[in-house]
């Protein structure tokens, strides 16, 4: 199910959502036969459970707006408007992207397995992307999403690396709208649009997805062996890394929902790194003070080169910076990590 949307001259916003930078939802390509390939056969009854509630549809008639979008915002600070309008610009790009990589999963196999499973996915994730761009045209700001998926770069990666970091995004997905509803639901003083209403039954897609995932790894126990258990932590500190930065770069965001932004942070990623051991052997210390210093360290070498770059300063300044960064990734993949034996029962239900 692909949202369309009608032609025009393509949009600051849309440009915005299409630049290609370190922090920006990418568009993904992968090795399709090989992914033809996956045999769900070792977790039958818990996969045919799992499809079963796909078809069941639980969110059919969730994403339809009501009389509370109507509200008038035009009394909202502009800092207020431009960071809820990142925030639905970042959000709609990383729902098109799982829209657009399921579909195309869908097209191009033919193991039947995989065939349903992502042609489901698909169609949640195009609600998804509906959903928020409906809301930035409230704003007079939308998304060209069929202009994205001629215009953006695709990125190649391996099938494992999809679904290593599909299934963290799909899970810390989950871990940020369940922590931002829980929040406003605490205390709804902070709820200053009627979307983040949503977040909760949403947010059990997302969950569905990550489930969907655990099972295909659980299923093919050679992707969580072995040299990939190193890939498997690249992947978490990168995702982790991504997260930390780019919401620190979004702090006013934050605070408008009642949030301190490192206490945000640290509840989204202890929650996904806890769910993580569902089907992960190694996870991540997040109890180790040095991963915060370090992620901190990320997001200081961020700001300055954002600083250096709006000041014009030299290409010697930012490379250094981009190589403190590097090195900074690298102490973080060194600390150690956590090993668990996986549980027996792959699935999960989304309790917190």
């Amino acid at each position: 199910m692909y949202p369309t949307q009608t032609a025009a001259p393509i949009n600051e916003t849309t440009k915005a959502a299409q630049a290609e930078t370190a922090l920006n939802p990418r568009f993904y390509t992968t090795d399709f036969d090989e992914m033809d390939r996956l045999n769900v056969e070792p977790m039958r009854q818990q996969w045919d459970e799992l499809i079963a509630e796909f078809r069941r549809d639980p969110n059919l008639d969730h994403f339809k707006r009501n009389e509370e979008f109507d509200l008038d915002t035009t009394d909202w600070p502009p800092e207020l408007r431009q960071a809820f309008v990142d925030f639905l610009v970042s959000s709609v790009t990383a729902e098109f992207s799982g829209c657009i990589l399921y579909a195309e999963i869908k097209k191009r196999v033919k193991n039947p397995d995989v065939r349903e499973l992502f042609g489901f996915m698909s169609r949640d994730e195009g609600r998804h992307a509906g959903f928020i761009n409906h809301t930035l045209n409230d704003f007079g700001v939308q998304v060209d999403l069929s202009f994205l998926t001629r215009a953006k770069k695709y990125t190649y990666f391996k099938p494992k690396y999809i679904y290593y970091a599909t299934y963290l995004s799909e899970k810390i997905g989950y871990a940020r709208y369940i922590t931002i509803f829980r929040q406003l639901e605490a205390k709804p003083e902070f709820r200053f649009h009627p979307i983040f209403k949503w977040f909760d039954r949403w947010c059990q897609d997302e969950f569905r997805h990550g489930e969907a995932f655990a099972v295909l790894m659980r299923a093919n126990p050679q992707l969580l062996g072995g040299v990939n258990k190193l890939w498997i932590r690249f992947f978490m500190l990168a995702v982790f890394a991504t997260m930390y930065v780019r919401d620190h770069l979004r702090q006013g965001f934050f605070q408008s929902l009642g949030f301190r932004v490192d206490d945000f942070d640290h509840r989204v990623i202890k929650l996904t790194n806890t769910i993580c051991e569902q089907v992960f052997p190694v996870t991540i210390d997040c109890e180790n003070p040095r991963f915060w210093e370090l992620l901190e360290k990320m997001y200081r070498n961020t700001v300055a080169l954002e600083r250096n770059a709006a000041e014009g300063g030299s290409a010697l300044r930012a490379a250094a910076l981009k190589a403190s960064s590097a090195v900074t990734f690298l102490r973080l993949f060194l600390l150690p990590a956590r090993h668990k034996e996986l549980p027996s029962d792959v699935r999960l239900e989304p309790v917190w």
